[in-house]
């Protein structure tokens, strides 16, 4: 449990950053003074387990056949029914329908899409990476099944490999632009974020990251939280501050992954803000969940490497949808899937506009 003099001050820091956000600050940003949770690399203790996850939840096992399953994403919008779409990085992108549990392809091929979201006007947009069949770009997939591109240059230059994205309130999408595979030439010699502006102006936010991956926003909109996942180096969860330009500074490690450990890869946010990170393999293979503070709450084990995560709507809003690899199928003797879970939590999770 936090201090009170402690979180007083984090929320005085918050304030301060939602206050320099409004005014749209100019020059270098000012350093907050955020205090977070010390603790040694590698080492998660579950502080608070049964507020998150109630004690006869289960994890379900609801599609296993996928080549490399990411980006789970809610429908959301006018008319929308709340199924579940989910990348498959074989070059498609499937639908799970929550009302009958069928599983259909929905686009393919789908530009090697990674993350997915839906906004609120049911629009989804998708972070379409590179290797072969790779588009490289932004994609957004109207409520008619119409697609384009988005966004697919920075300053006349190529992305990297768009893996993760978020939108906030006023419509800036951000995404995260590494290089995990692909032998296509690269024309940005660094590997960033970046935020799509309203009126198609790609900025970078920061390159105050090694491999970013996964990224997701506070619930008041001060904060976004980014997975720096690089296997030869950083393996850190890192929060920033944001200005109203989209530039993301004050830069916190909130925890970091031991050597050897497969870091955060997607990322979802409850209505409290705490961030449900994706990492791990082994017996280590599960959703960590975090306060805003790094504070370590809770741990749901997944039976294989978990890749992204993402809550429901409606009455499902407290449901969490898990990519992950799959259970060895020892009877079949085929070789191991990627699949779609689902556990009922405790705490409704955040989606920006409702």
């Amino acid at each position: 449990m936090t201090h009170p003099r402690t979180q007083r001050s984090v929320n005085t820091a918050l304030l301060l950053c939602a206050s320099l956000a409004m005014v749209g600050c100019q020059g270098s940003p000012p350093v907050l003074p955020i205090f977070l949770f010390d603790h040694k690399p590698g080492e998660f203790q579950a502080t608070a387990q049964s507020s998150i996850v109630p004690a006869d939840a289960a994890l379900e096992l609801l599609w296993n056949d996928g080549d490399f399953t990411e980006g789970p994403a809610a429908a959301r919008g006018p008319g929308a029914d709340g199924d579940i779409y989910f990348s498959d990085i074989g070059n498609r992108i499937y639908k799970y329908d929550v009302q009958s549990g069928d599983v259909s392809v929905y686009r393919e091929p789908s530009g090697r899409s990674n993350g997915l979201l839906f906004d609120a006007k049911g629009r989804l947009f998708a972070a379409e990476g590179a290797n072969t069949g790779g588009a490289r770009r932004i994609s957004v997939t109207d409520p008619d099944g119409s697609h384009q591109t988005y966004a697919d240059r920075w300053n006349g230059k190529r992305f990297n490999s768009p893996n993760d994205l978020m939108i906030t309130r006023l419509g800036d999408v951000y995404f995260t632009d590494p290089r995990y595979v692909g032998d296509e030439p690269r024309e940005i010699d660094f590997e960033g974020v970046f935020v799509i502006k309203p009126d198609g102006h790609v900025k970078l936010a920061t390159k105050e990251v090694q491999k970013p991956n996964g990224i997701v926003i506070s619930p008041d909109g001060s904060t976004v939280y980014v997975a720096d996942n690089n296997p030869n180096g950083n393996r850190q969860l890192l929060a920033f501050s944001r200005l109203i330009d989209g530039t993301l500074f004050s830069k916190r490690v909130l925890y970091t992954f031991g050597q050897g450990e497969r870091g955060i890869d997607g990322m979802a946010v409850d209505t409290l803000g705490n961030v449900y990170a994706t990492a791990g393999n082994g017996d280590k293979a599960g959703v960590y969940v975090f306060a805003e503070t790094g504070a370590q709450l809770a741990f749901i084990k997944t039976p294989g490497s978990p890749t992204n995560c993402t809550f429901g709507v409606g009455e499902e809003q407290s449901t969490l949808y898990i990519t992950a690899r799959g259970p060895l199928q020892v009877e079949s003797n085929k070789p191991q899937r990627y699949g779609l879970f689902r556990i009922k939590l405790k705490i409704p999770g955040f989606h920006v506009g409702g």
